[in-house]
């Protein structure tokens, strides 16, 4: 094996796998119709602590509804954690410190942007791009297909794709008739604790960011410094020790999260390793694909083999450069026998999987360079068949409700090389700009 081929091979399997965990019961949300009613009755029955890790928290009635829920929560006592993207919020961030303003809720931003030497700062174009929620309130009648609804409760969390903004609103585009396809899932079981430990790891970061100087002098003064030091380090980690659960059932599920430390290629390599296993569907929903040689190697064989793989990717674009990109790899896919559909009713923002019968993932992450190399992503993968049918059967509705990419996939030419050749250069220079070297 080429020495490239061999560190290649090894950077893949030092990623760590993918920890399951049983004893969960989940529930598939799609939309924000969904998501923020149950958000609200967990904020409501919350009494000790709430942390909610967003990429977009915008000042329309529906995230300004949201954020009176929490202000009610934190005057009752409850300690209310917000942390949001200085980018992806950065219209919206004056209207929320003024509505936060005297109350006890602790707001940070994620490298906020608000002066612009700010950009020349490193490290600016990794953004947090996770959708978290997690606090300590029971989560009722959370179930999914097949799971034992008298299972114990104990806190709740919610993870996907979903920001804190009406799902008829793009903050590019304005208002639309449809609602953007979006999907979240309510964790209640030993997998929120793991989401628990990582949205306080995204505040506590953001907080240390802004208030590095008062935490050393705090640190200093301490009595007990080496024990508050290697406890903020555990936070800064998100490091959380799930139970061992030998039964599977309900529901076995893993967290996993994309950093730029240990778990650089997590989503990747499950995505990954999913598709090479697949036996008889893969379906892919995501509105960014641009994904690297060896995600689309896994496509290509997986369709070779006789299984059917279909991809659900935009028809009504928010992003032409991102279109493009995806658009530069149809002709490569399709003609291994990759299905590609374009979803056109609204804007598609989902970013779920399903693969055979059994495994499932739903989360913020897209298949481009910027979700995999660069942001802050985290999704939960799901090995249960009642979840893989939920999911599955709205693949199904969303299919049908989009238009096959049909035609005879274009011979390989000179124009097509062109083509890819420059969303490669593109993505490779971005990637460099933002200090991740090495091919895509």
């Amino acid at each position: 094996m080429a020495p490239i081929e061999l560190a290649r091979l090894r950077a893949w399997t030092a990623v760590p796998a993918p920890r399951y965990v049983g004893g969960n019961r989940l529930v598939l949300l799609e939309g924000g119709h969904q998501l923020f009613p149950r958000m609200h009755a967990a904020i409501a029955a919350a009494r000790r602590e709430i942390w909610l890790a967003t990429y977009i928290f915008h000042d329309d009635v529906t995230a300004t509804a949201l954020l009176d829920a929490l202000c009610g929560a934190a005057q009752r006592g409850v300690a209310v954690h917000l942390v949001i993207d200085g980018f992806g919020s950065n219209a919206a961030l004056p209207a929320i410190r003024r509505r936060l303003a005297g109350t006890a809720v602790r707001l940070e931003v994620f490298r906020p942007l608000e002066r612009w030497w700010a950009w020349l700062q490193p490290g600016q174009l990794r953004r947090l791009h996770q959708k978290l929620f997690a606090c300590d309130a029971p989560a009722g009648n959370m179930a999914s297909a097949g799971a034992d609804r008298d299972a114990p409760s104990g806190a709740v969390a919610f993870v996907g794709g979903i920001n804190v903004i009406d799902d008829r609103f793009d903050l590019r585009h304005g208002w639309s008739e449809q609602p953007r396809l979006d999907f979240a899932v309510e964790v209640d079981g030993p997998l929120a604790t793991a989401v628990h430990a990582t949205a306080r790891a995204m505040w506590a970061r953001a907080h240390l960011a802004s208030s590095w100087r008062e935490e050393v002098r705090t640190l200093a003064r301490s009595a007990a410094r080496i024990d508050r030091a290697r406890a903020l380090m555990q936070q800064l980690r998100g490091a959380a020790e799930l139970a061992a659960v030998s039964d599977t059932s309900p529901v076995s599920a893993a967290f996993l999260v994309r950093d730029n430390l240990r778990q650089r290629r997590a989503i990747e390599r499950s995505y990954v390793e999913a598709i090479r296993r697949a036996r008889e569907r893969v379906d892919i929903a995501v509105p960014y694909f641009y994904p690297g040689r060896v995600f689309r190697r896994a496509l290509r064989r997986a369709a070779q083999r006789g299984v059917r793989v279909r991809l659900l990717l935009q028809g009504k674009i928010d992003y032409r450069i991102a279109a493009i990109a995806a658009h530069a790899l149809y002709d490569e896919l399709r003609a291994n026998g990759v299905c590609i559909f374009e979803y056109t009713p609204a804007f598609l923002h989902a970013k779920v999987a399903v693969v055979d019968e059994e495994w499932a993932t739903v989360g913020s992450s897209n298949i481009d360079p910027l979700s995999l190399l660069l942001n802050l992503e985290a999704n939960v993968v799901v090995r249960d068949a009642g979840f893989a049918r939920a999911l599955a059967a709205r693949f199904e509705a969303a299919f049908a409700d989009s238009r096959e990419v049909g035609g005879a996939p274009a011979r390989a030419g000179w124009r097509g090389w062109l083509r890819r050749a420059g969303v490669a250069w593109a993505a490779n220079l971005y990637l460099r700009i933002a200090g991740i070297t090495g091919r895509y």
